[in-house]
């Protein structure tokens, strides 16, 4: 299939989600993932109307950044972040996703504050508590959040998650869980703007939706099976 077919059943699947969850698609924003995807290929998805794009590495958002800019995409930075590499990131995307310890956070801040902005982020949460993985502790995140409380170069919007590598039927319950986390913490917080939901991919993204998401992160089911650049 092309890109286009592949996006036209995404497309086809999302709002057959949102039907089956009662909720509106418009409330739900897909993100392509673009790691290791060549701009030529990045571009059919533009052309097929996708705007937003996920990268997983600070410096493909270096090397794509200006074609991202010509083509006016809003990007998201989804992958595990190290504090030195915080300067490629931010003001060059409209949302990092995966600020998941208090050393990032400060760094996001200062490097925000060096530039006069605000950077949107997301707090990653391991949602398993899956030791290989990145993201703060669920009992953690509220100490998390207080931190983000004390910073004003940045805006923590919501949560994000990447859950266990199980079937589409077993993510559902991590993703049931990070909503309910969600609500949790906008009543501990109702200062926070904490509305996003950045949670299912490729094989479980229907399953997200009808679990609250606003955000997914969509790959290999648009572009296939990618290489490495």
């Amino acid at each position: 299939m092309s890109i286009e077919e592949n996006i036209q059943s995404v497309e086809q699947n999302m709002a057959l989600a949102c039907q089956r969850a009662g909720r509106k698609r418009a409330d739900v924003q897909l993100i392509a993932v673009t790691k290791y995807v060549e701009p030529e290929r990045i571009a059919e998805a533009f052309a097929c109307g996708v705007h937003s794009v996920g990268e997983n590495h600070a410096q493909e958002v270096r090397e794509k950044l200006t074609f991202y800019k010509q083509n006016q995409a809003t990007v998201h930075f989804i992958g595990q972040l190290q504090t030195n590499k915080v300067k490629y990131i931010v003001g060059n995307v409209a949302l990092l996703q995966s600020v998941d310890r208090e050393s990032l956070l400060l760094a996001v801040e200062n490097q925000a504050k060096k530039l006069n902005l605000v950077q949107d982020v997301l707090l990653q949460v391991n949602i398993a508590n899956e030791p290989q993985k990145g993201g703060v502790a669920v009992d953690k995140l509220p100490l998390l959040l207080e931190a983000s409380c004390g910073c004003k170069h940045l805006r923590v919007r919501g949560l994000m998650c990447v859950p266990p590598a199980v079937e589409a039927t077993a993510a559902r319950a991590y993703f049931a869980r990070l909503y309910e986390l969600s609500s949790r913490m906008q009543r501990l917080f109702p200062e926070l703007p904490l509305r996003e939901l950045s949670m299912g991919m490729s094989h479980d993204y229907p399953q997200a939706i009808e679990e609250g998401a606003t955000m997914v992160r969509v790959g290999t089911a648009i572009f296939g099976q990618r290489n490495r650049l």
